[in-house]
């Protein structure tokens, strides 16, 4: 188990008051908050490596090569990819999303296949799909959500994972609901039908172990922000064959072998994803973040954020004047409710008074918050560093809150 009280004091962020209020930070869905031994690996990059990448020959250019490298096989250990070659790094899980959309996406599809997603997918998993079938000529279908979120409806799912269609993106786990979908069988039946799966993992990359291998994934990616490292960079892994047949993205510096002014050649992936200047320094971050999280055991985090979760749910029923979205059980460590007569951007502001930090509005999840005739909801998210006694805390605050509401 984890001990949160010790963690805590690895994140300097976390020790201070908001508002005359011990800060209580419940947006982790959003970013999560950096440990020292992160901020250290920035800052001692800067101080003492800083330089480009590959095309240097002194001794600097040799050292940040070196551990950008080093942080691109870090990243392929992390989620046990087959070979570091897998692994693209991006600024994040919607450029990576992006990427294999305008990549393998733009080569494969054309007038009359089919897209699959799910009606919880958030805007990244869904724009890019749009803009493909806009431009391919296809149609994009969505595997139902039950009624508040509880889950999805599987048997649906089974009969729309079927030709025409060439692709299945889905999320891991929902931002808004906190739904865990079975992604490796998801990604079985896919592979079994000769459909390529896409995993966004933003929601799970730091908070249980992924095994991409083991989940059977096409493609699969994730943000370095919501995992204990910095902003701006991220993973996209893909599987070496199809990587292999992808053509280039971006254009530029880097990823060429040779060039003429009338064609070019490309280096082979990853590099041929990674144009121009990489982000050295968040990267060689995000690698110190890996091996915090894998000190700390991403089994144990994963427990820690089930029983925050549940136990938040159980605190947060007693409060009648919740609507809790989102299955009762099994929920990763997130919670959104919607207050009777209170718009969540007024929860929001109110709980900042009281140093309390939530997320509202609609998680960039607009066509979801319609279906549940939840136009925004309040949303509480947790990570290795929260407490019950936070919980606690929010649970007294949104008493105030609606008292203030209805007096």
């Amino acid at each position: 188990m984890l001990d949160p009280a010790q963690l805590r004091k690895d994140f300097p962020v976390l020790d201070q008051q908001v508002n005359g209020h011990p800060l209580v930070y419940l947006d982790n869905a959003a970013t999560t908050q950096k440990p020292l031994t992160v901020i250290d690996a920035l800052v001692n990059y800067y101080r003492r490596d800083n330089s480009n990448v590959h095309r240097g020959l002194h001794e600097l250019s040799n050292r940040a090569t070196a551990a950008y490298e080093g942080a691109r096989a870090r990243a392929a250990h992390f989620i046990n990819a087959a070979d570091a070659g897998e692994i693209v790094f991006t600024r994040g899980t919607t450029e990576g999303l992006n990427l294999v959309a305008n990549t393998w996406g733009a080569t494969n599809l054309s007038a009359g296949d089919e897209i699959l997603l799910t009606e919880a997918e958030h805007h990244s998993n869904l724009i890019p799909w749009q803009l493909l079938a806009q431009r391919a000529g296809a149609r994009l279908r969505f595997v139902p959500v039950l009624a508040d979120g509880a889950g999805l409806d599987l048997a649906a799912l089974d009969k729309l994972l079927a030709p025409p269609v060439k692709l299945f993106a889905f999320t891991h786990i929902s931002n808004t609901l906190g739904l865990v979908n079975d992604a490796k069988n998801f990604c079985a039946l896919a592979r079994q039908r000769g459909i390529v799966s896409v995993i966004d993992a933003a929601q799970s990359a730091g908070h249980r172990p992924l095994d991409a291998q083991d989940l059977g994934c096409d493609f699969l990616a994730f943000s370095g922000h919501k995992m204990a490292g910095p902003t701006g960079i991220g993973v996209l892994y893909g599987r070496k064959e199809l990587l292999e047949k992808m053509p280039p993205w971006q254009g530029g510096g880097e990823m060429l072998d040779s060039a003429t002014y009338e064609s070019a050649k490309y280096k082979p992936a990853p590099h041929k994803f990674e144009a121009g200047t990489p982000n050295i320094a968040d990267a060689i971050a995000l690698s110190a973040a890996m091996d915090y999280l894998d000190q700390a055991g991403r089994a144990a985090i994963a427990d820690h954020d089930a029983r925050l979760s549940a136990y938040a749910g159980e605190k947060l029923r007693e409060l009648k004047f919740l609507r809790l979205l989102g299955p009762q059980t099994g929920r990763a460590g997130l919670i959104t409710f919607v207050m009777d007569s209170v718009h969540a951007h007024d929860v929001v502001e109110m709980a900042n008074t009281f140093g309390i930090a939530l997320r509202g509005g609609h998680h960039c999840n607009q066509p979801l918050m319609k279906k549940l005739g939840a136009p925004a909801s309040a949303r509480a998210s947790f990570y290795l560093y929260n407490t019950e006694s936070e919980i606690d805390r929010l649970a007294e605050v949104l008493r105030k809150i609606k008292q203030y509401f209805t007096r």
